[in-house]
């Protein structure tokens, strides 16, 4: 799998240097898995400008804008949160483009209607985010890889 991680890194790096876009990731459940899969191109230099790793509550408030009322109401697992955080990797950084990610990756944290392997992505560049929910199977590692995997193929339809 891991192979295919890169490759699928080098072709939104391919895609963003094409479109001279900037990525910005802010990342939950993958606790910096994308940016590290984006960074491991050589060259990322000229498409990446930073990542943003945001475990807690708190630290998606004060890095990212996300509203503590926001994740109160729908929990931090949710696709509006991660619209925000999207949208909040935007506001803060130089990029044009930014994705997220805030899941349950397990193997405890499930909560009602949100089991283990629920992750919420969020893509978007200046006004349009686009946000998915989905459930993986499999244990902590597995969720995070699927997640990774996910992410990057987003970014790959999102931009093209």
């Amino acid at each position: 799998m891991i192979t295919d991680i890169k490759e699928l890194a080098a072709q939104v790096g391919r895609a963003l240097q094409e479109k001279s876009l900037l990525l910005a990731t802010a990342e939950s459940c993958t606790g910096g898995g994308v940016s590290q899969a984006i960074t491991e191109i050589a060259g990322s230099t000229g498409w990446f400008d930073c990542g943003f790793v945001t475990y807690s509550n708190a630290s998606k408030t004060e890095l990212l804008d996300v509203s503590a009322a926001m994740m109160a109401q729908f929990g931090s697992v949710s696709e509006e949160v991660a619209a925000a955080m999207a949208q909040g990797a935007l506001a803060n950084s130089n990029a044009h483009v930014a994705v997220s990610t805030t899941g349950i990756a397990g193997p405890t944290g499930a909560v009602p209607g949100k089991p283990v392997g629920t992750v919420c992505f969020g893509w978007a560049t200046g006004d349009t985010v686009h946000t998915e929910r989905l459930v993986f199977a499999g244990d902590r590692a597995a969720v995070r890889e699927q997640t990774v995997v996910h992410a990057l193929q987003g970014l790959l339809r999102f931009i093209n």
